[in-house]
């Protein structure tokens, strides 16, 4: 996006994996975002350039964004919660190493708060003579409207301790995006703000869908619940929506990094009302696959469910955390039969995650597991052909195209009777029992 709108400005996107560079310079990108590609091929080759020369590029640069990885720590101290800086280090390090001059460092990946004081160290400390300001700039975009919000941001967040080299940033910004949505904070709000925001879109999340157990209990509904308190200005609509659960790169590993700081700090009162807003989620997920275990006569075992949709959620390839892995899992332990179809994730994708959670501790997929991945998971050319002679459809991802399927043709085509369980309320008006299917929505009763 600065590569479009600042075409005076040279931006060099570098990694040491050549494949993912390659990807960037053929047609099929690495991450599948509407409009992207648009982008990346009007401005590719001018001034926006893909490469593996790391050290040439920040050697050239007078700005470095961080844009690496944090993935939550699976292992030492803070293992399952803390954020594993591993790779922020080895970045910092390298920015280091190769510098002459004067830098300014931009973190953007999202980090605890405090993690840009580590950063200065090591910066101030390892180098070869360069000076460097490091500023705290997090992504607030969403996955599948990242274009739109990168054209139209709510807000724009810039950290840091030194005016000068705010402005720097600021004015990179300015060229397309208003200035009164330009914000500037110290270092440390900067990146507790990242933090805090993911905390409160998870909270939100997770409070729906404890109520939508409530509703479905109760013969409510939660999406008129949801309608009716999001009229509330003081509540608002957004984040309201009952689902399987909430997915993706920065939630859950967000808020367990909170819990994590706070538990660090000596605030576990805090750090276990966030705790309770992942556990609520996984309750989700549990629920989900609890009931469909209970609708088809209380067992799946040999019955053929298809999954549609992967992807955490539309409109992305990213399946990072998604409900549907742990639903699916969950299925295949039950010796369920799963056909997957998603519009966007390859099959090697949906094997490579499901082998993953089905590992033992030791790393190692079990006999079981490794028969229940080879001879009862299946995937799909098409949404349709997922459901040839399947038991019930499980809806996981709220693709468009599903609401426009011929569900007469899949009903035909199924197992009677034929159940469909909407884990995004996305065919909830597509009336499916006039076809004869039995629906059922999260939070309502059925």
């Amino acid at each position: 996006m600065i590569a479009k709108q600042c075409p005076d400005i040279d931006v060099k996107v570098v990694d040491i994996n050549p494949t993912r560079i390659a990807q960037w310079n053929s047609r099929e990108l690495p991450v599948y975002e509407p409009g992207l590609y648009e982008i990346v091929a009007d401005r590719r080759g001018k001034n926006l350039h893909f490469s593996t020369e790391v050290d040439q590029a920040i050697s050239a640069a007078d700005m470095v964004f961080i844009s690496v990885n944090t993935p939550t720590k699976t292992f030492g101290t803070g293992a399952g919660k803390a954020a594993n800086l591993e790779y922020v280090e080895k970045c910092a390090r390298q920015i280091a190493r190769v510098s002459t001059g004067h830098k300014i460092v931009v973190e953007k990946s999202t980090l605890p708060v405090r993690t840009a004081e580590a950063v200065k160290t090591i910066l101030s400390n390892t180098g070869d003579g360069a000076t460097f300001d490091v500023l705290s700039n997090p992504e607030f975009l969403a996955e599948g409207t990242a274009i739109d919000d990168l054209l139209n941001p709510d807000r724009v967040l810039i950290g840091g301790e030194n005016p000068t080299a705010i402005h720097a940033l600021v004015e990179v910004y300015a060229r397309w995006i208003p200035r009164e949505k330009l914000l500037t904070t110290n270092l440390w709000s900067s990146e507790l703000s990242k933090l805090t925001a993911n905390a409160f879109l998870a909270q939100r999340v997770s409070s729906i869908n404890a109520i939508s157990a409530l509703c479905e209990v109760t013969e409510a509904d939660v999406d008129e619940v949801a309608a009716a308190i999001g009229t509330d200005s003081r509540i608002g609509p957004k984040f309201l929506r009952a689902s399987v659960g909430f997915g993706g790169s920065c939630f859950q590993k967000d808020i367990l990094n909170l819990v994590y700081l706070c538990e660090y700090f000596g605030l576990p009162e805090v750090a276990a009302y966030w705790e309770q807003v992942v556990k609520m989620n996984d309750y989700q997920k549990r629920r989900f696959v609890q009931r469909i275990v209970r609708t088809l006569f209380n067992t799946v075992s040999d019955k053929k469910i298809a999954v549609w949709g992967f992807a955490f959620k539309k409109d992305t390839n990213d399946t990072r955390e998604s409900a549907a892995i742990y639903i699916c899992r969950d299925l295949l332990e039950e010796r369920a039969k799963i056909t997957i179809y998603d519009p966007k994730v390859s099959e090697a994708q949906i094997r490579h995650e499901l082998e993953l959670v089905m590992q033992g501790p030791d790393g190692r997929l079990s006999p079981v597991s490794e028969r229940l991945l080879a001879e009862n998971l299946h995937v799909a050319a098409s949404a349709e052909s997922a459901a040839h002679q399947a038991h019930a459809i499980a809806v996981l991802t709220e693709w468009d195209e599903f609401k426009t399927a011929n569900f007469s043709a899949i009903y035909d085509q199924m197992h009677k009777p034929a159940f469909v369980f909407d884990g995004r309320n996305l065919l909830k008006k597509n009336q499916l029992s006039q076809f004869g299917f039995q629906y059922q929505g999260i939070g309502v009763s059925g």
